[in-house]
């Protein structure tokens, strides 16, 4: 069955943050049972790391949490991703402002939305934004990790609402 929701998670350089963010949230997408209608990939803004394999930390993170990035491969986010994705998840609020200039339009822009504006404690506490762990230590890792699994059940809330449009249309 062809997918019927696409979702790119989208950081810097597609090493750390958005690769652990699209392994997390394609093992909650396959959990709920919609790995048939959704498609979760991740790029980055930037081509510093296009084809290589994520950061080692987040690879051990990752793997201390029973998920694999060994298949990872970094990819650029261009303004033609628009077209077959219908949510781009930005980690932080420069990579919001980027993708929403990089759109092709105002519906593109729509698509743009900061990963943890779906984790109800962040919008409380106004923390939006998964700051890079790449300069820092294997704990940036964790946190980011945990920020990035405290947002997937309001995403999930927001697929099964986008499916059922789409069941509808």
């Amino acid at each position: 069955m062809a997918s019927l929701y696409a979702i790119s998670v989208v950081c810097t350089g597609n090493i750390c943050r958005s690769p652990m963010g699209e392994v997390i949230l394609r093992e909650a997408v396959a959990s709920a049972g919609l790995a048939d209608h959704v498609r979760v990939v991740s790029a980055g803004t930037g081509d510093w790391h296009v084809g290589d394999g994520a950061d080692h930390r987040a690879a051990a993170v990752m793997a201390d949490h029973g998920m694999s990035l060994a298949e990872h491969h970094a990819a650029q986010f261009t303004a033609a991703d628009f077209a077959r994705v219908d949510l781009v998840l930005a980690l932080d609020a420069g990579h919001e402002t980027y993708l929403r200039r990089l759109a092709p339009s105002p519906a593109d822009r729509d698509k743009v939305r900061l990963l943890r504006s779906f984790d109800p404690v962040s919008v409380a506490d106004d923390d939006l934004e998964v700051a890079d762990p790449y300069f820092g230590d294997r704990r940036d890792f964790e946190i980011t990790y945990e920020q990035l699994r405290a947002a997937v059940p309001g995403i999930l809330e927001h697929v099964r609402a986008a499916l059922a449009v789409h069941a509808t249309r």
